[in-house]
């Protein structure tokens, strides 16, 4: 995938979570996209990253001292090392962190 044509696809992505993570009514977390970095930052000072990285055509994510790669297959973002998906991956890490479900609207 030429850089173009990753943009075209990274950047709509990061936008589509932050709309779906402001969606998300807990004063525990905050949510900010600057640039191509996603800062989901909890009042305990912990704070989780997701962003676009143009050389390695993938969206990165941090979060609980785990790191995922995820590649667009053409249909989702997906890292491959472990085959979790995105936006379940994000899903799953604010469950652990703030208890409860949380379900994120992919608009």
């Amino acid at each position: 995938m030429d850089e173009a044509a990753y943009e075209a696809l990274a950047f709509p992505e990061l936008k589509r979570l932050v709309n779906a993570l402001d969606g998300i009514e807990d004063d525990r977390l905050e949510c900010e996209l600057s640039g191509d970095i996603l800062s989901l930052c909890f009042d305990d000072d912990v704070e989780y990253v997701i962003n676009s990285h143009r050389a390695a055509r993938q969206i990165w994510m941090a979060a609980e001292r785990t790191a995922w790669h995820f590649d667009w297959t053409g249909e989702a973002w997906v890292a491959a090392k472990t085959g979790d998906e995105l936006w379940s991956t994000v899903e799953r890490v604010l469950k652990n962190k703030l208890g409860g479900s949380v379900t994120l609207a992919r608009d």
